[in-house]
């Protein structure tokens, strides 16, 4: 990455346990900062980047008083399917992303699709560009070819989430807890569940680094989460190398591409899980995803993309209005 342009996140950044947004947005940045183009003062920064709903009524400060800057939103989401409460929050991304924002960074194609189709009205400057892990934590460092769990003979799947809502597959995992053959088979939970398990160990919300070497001493990783913008801890396990068995459902089958297989619910689960394990060696050869560098590189060429248009006077940056101002302070 070479740029002369100096960037701002920003974000409540959190350490330990969080959601998958921060884990990206701590690695962009650390990814900024490696390369001598973050910024820690928005007042030094050329772009601010800003992220889905979080901290927007100080965005609109920052818009009014930094108007040479350009904003650009990486959208989480849609998240109407939370009901009455996600379809506020959506209208509120959307607004904002009309009024402000003169990028959009959607986390996947299928983001991108189903936001249009909620009501997102298209920006001037739209890309998608996946997530991406730290690679100093999520890497294979040596992951043995074949089986980690094989000094007792079973195979060791594993999944994870840091919310126990419905919509994250606890109803294939409780599934699985019932009629996995757990004389081939071991899993692990990692994260928040909504109920125990009988068969399945569960570990509670750890850090990064632990995920990453729980991520290693498994096999298979397992992902039945239903709504996903880029789910940031399928990410994770692939950059661990780990082949996947993934529900087939919004931007899941997208992220996975060819390391695993996807899965349609409880009739066909178990026959995906046994199908990766038959071929594991084959999957964990699959191309890895792009590294946070090249994702680094990415978002560097949309800043500058949109900067280069300003200069050449092909765009104006966009500039909130009193009447845009006095909208937004019903909405936020």
């Amino acid at each position: 990455m070479s740029t002369e342009i100096r960037i701002h996140t920003h974000c409540e950044f959190h350490d330990g346990p969080w959601g998958g947004g921060n884990q990206f947005l701590k690695a962009l940045r650390n990814e900024f900062i490696r390369n001598g183009c973050y910024v820690d003062d928005p007042e030094d920064g050329d772009v601010i980047l800003f992220n889905s709903h979080h901290h927007l009524k100080e965005i609109m400060r920052l818009e009014r008083r930094y108007r040479d800057k350009i904003f650009v939103h990486r959208v989480d989401g849609p998240i109407s399917y939370r009901g009455e409460e996600g379809r506020k929050t959506d209208e509120t991304i959307f607004t904002i992303n009309s009024l402000v924002a003169d990028g959009t960074v959607f986390q996947s194609n299928w983001s991108r699709r189903e936001s249009h189709k909620q009501g997102m009205k298209d920006n001037n400057y739209e890309t998608v560009i996946h997530n991406a892990p730290d690679p100093n934590i999520f890497a294979a460092h040596g992951q043995a070819p074949r089986w980690v769990g094989a000094r007792n003979g079973k195979i060791r799947l594993i999944a994870m989430s840091w919310s126990a809502n419905q919509g994250k597959g606890f109803d294939i995992y409780h599934f699985l807890d019932e009629h996995l053959d757990f004389e081939k088979y071991e899993m692990t939970f990692v994260g928040r569940s909504d109920r125990s398990f009988e068969n399945i160990n569960i570990i509670g919300p750890v850090s990064s680094e632990q995920v990453a070497q729980h991520l290693r001493q498994h096999d298979i990783f397992i992902l039945a989460s239903k709504l996903e913008a880029c789910s940031n801890s399928l990410v994770e396990a692939l950059n661990c190398r780990l082949p996947s068995v993934v529900m087939n459902t919004s931007s899941n089958p997208e992220i996975l591409g060819e390391r695993g297989q996807i899965f349609d619910g409880k009739e066909d689960v178990i026959q995906k899980i046994e199908r990766v394990a038959e071929n594991i060696d084959d999957y964990r050869e699959t191309p890895p995803m792009p590294n946070i560098e090249v994702v680094g590189e990415r978002y560097c060429q949309f800043f500058e993309m949109i900067l280069s248009e300003i200069r050449n006077g092909h765009y104006r940056a966009k500039r909130l209005t009193f009447l845009d101002s006095i909208r937004l302070r019903f909405i936020l």
